[in-house]
């Protein structure tokens, strides 16, 4: 979906439309959870902190969010994409992977099934949505990003490398921004730089995902859709009014933050055996430590894992703005199968 929760205020609010909105709180803790596309042109985005953002634009408006609303809006539109397919992937609110060669009304192109699913989202619900047509995961998931908003784009297979080999690191799906910051560094700017690198060395550079970057940049990507994807983590954090500028505060706000994860974690019955602790900073400097565990987590033993990680990190004389606990290791990997349709 275009600029989802913007667009929706957009939608139920005539007088915000061609306005530049942000969805979030307007606080000196706040920060930008979606923007218009009228607020994108001046460099707003979303987890942008909501000062910054109304020094980039004054005229910002702030709409707190609705989250029952948007969630309402997210399950008419997947009521849509299972009417093509039972092979639907969420991956969040107003994203979604689908496998079309599962092809429910037979219409035998993805091309034209993306146009009517388009189509029906907007008549049902006022709202445009990008679609990306790919062979794989990762290409079809950078397509979608590529036409924005009401954009529709194809990368063929044989088209696949040629494309990639152009595109910037920074654009690449699963290249955040600490990492293309070093693969800058070391003179990695297009797909093509980075397919200059073998396995191991990148291996070496980025560990275990360095693999992962050795076969998207050849257009390689062998996950599947998976409508029943299990759950990879479960986390709590919590952004403070007044930064945290002691261990003692900190230990404490983490074992309030490790309750509301324990409680999350009961309410799903997840268990994992990774436990890591995310930590931002008043510059906005954010770092992780994790520990791995051959035994499920305990809340008991969170609470001490969290504390021995904090109690590794440098904090430097600086505040903390925001701190998080997120539990993971618990999946399953599953079998590839693949059938074919037509572009």
């Amino acid at each position: 979906m275009d600029a989802f929760y913007a667009s929706v205020e957009q939608r139920d609010n005539p007088k915000l439309k061609g306005k530049p909105v942000a969805v979030g709180g307007d606080s000196p803790r706040g920060v930008v959870a979606a923007a218009s596309y009228e607020a994108r042109k001046f460099g707003i985005h979303s987890a942008m902190a909501s000062v910054t953002a109304r020094k980039k634009c004054p005229e910002l408006i702030f709409i707190a969010p609705r989250f029952d609303i948007y969630k309402s809006v997210s399950k008419q539109i997947h009521e849509i994409l299972i009417e093509y397919t039972s092979l639907v992937e969420p991956l969040s609110l107003d994203e979604a992977f689908l496998d079309v060669t599962n092809d429910k009304k037979h219409i035998c192109s993805a091309t034209l099934i993306a146009k009517e699913i388009k189509k029906r989202i907007l008549e049902k619900t006022g709202l445009t949505a990008s679609a990306g047509i790919s062979n794989n995961k990762f290409l079809a998931k950078i397509a979608s990003d590529y036409d924005k908003p009401d954009g529709l784009f194809v990368i063929k297979p044989e088209e696949a490398e040629a494309f990639i080999e152009k595109l910037p690191v920074d654009k690449f799906f699963g290249v955040g921004k600490v990492t293309s910051r070093k693969m800058h560094k070391m003179g990695i700017v297009t797909g093509l730089d980075l397919k200059k690198y073998s396995r191991n060395d990148l291996i070496v550079y980025f560990g275990k995902v360095g693999s992962y970057y050795y076969d998207i940049v050849r257009g390689i990507d062998l996950r599947e859709v998976d409508p029943e994807r299990d759950r990879k983590s479960v986390g709590a954090e919590r952004t403070f009014e007044t930064d945290l500028v002691t261990l003692n505060e900190i230990y404490t706000e983490l074992y309030k933050i490790g309750q509301i994860l324990e409680e999350r974690l009961r309410k799903i019955n997840f268990k994992g055996r990774t436990l890591t602790l995310k930590v931002k900073f008043e510059d906005f400097e954010q770092i992780t430590r994790s520990k791995s565990f051959n035994q499920a987590l305990t809340m008991e033993l969170i609470n001490q894992t969290a504390i021995e990680l904090a109690s590794q990190i440098d904090y430097a004389n600086k505040g903390t703005r925001l701190l998080g606990l997120s539990v993971s290791n618990s999946s399953e990997d599953k079998p590839d199968h693949q059938l074919s349709i037509d572009f």
